[in-house]
């Protein structure tokens, strides 16, 4: 892996201890003003079951079937500037960095093809803990394409989707 990769991708493990609870979130990519946002379309249901697909895959500890389910290349976030993940391990080191576990319990429409899911964060098998931030809830834009997650960018609460990856 690149050291560059490597340099981001341990800044994104830093990043995720704070996946939930507690006053420090972390900043997503720059969040479009509502009023600005361009319309957007109810989320494509087979889109939504990929990604529950995803959280409950990895609720279960299950860290290699969940990062199958990510497109390569694909480009994650997670209070960080974004990622590309290019290799089915980077795919692996970006889930296995996520303490918490979720259930998907809302999904809304975005713009520029993302849609915004809200989870509700639990514990997971594996290493990493949720602590404080188990029953919290945390959202995230996500992108997918050929039923494969190609955005997962994280969404402060109250914030729209981001504009970096239109």
């Amino acid at each position: 892996m690149p050291s560059r990769l490597t340099g981001a991708l341990a800044a994104l493990a830093v990043g995720a201890a704070a996946c939930g609870g507690g006053g420090d979130k972390p900043r997503a990519a720059t969040p479009t003003p509502a009023a600005s946002a361009p319309e957007a379309s109810a989320p494509d249901p087979d889109d939504v079951r990929v990604v529950r697909e995803w959280a409950d895959t990895l609720r279960a500890g299950r860290v290699r079937a969940a990062a199958r389910l990510f497109a390569l290349p694909s480009v994650v976030s997670n209070g960080t500037p974004p990622i590309k993940l290019e290799t089915r391990a980077e795919a692996e080191f970006f889930n296995r960095t996520l303490p918490c576990g979720a259930e998907l319990i809302d999904a809304e429409p975005a713009p520029h093809g993302f849609f915004i899911a809200t989870f509700r964060l639990t514990e997971r098998p594996g290493p990493g803990a949720c602590g404080s931030g188990t029953g919290e809830t945390a959202r995230t834009a996500f992108r997918v394409r050929d039923d494969r997650i190609t955005d997962w960018l994280r969404v402060p609460d109250g914030e729209s989707a981001p504009e970096t990856l239109s």
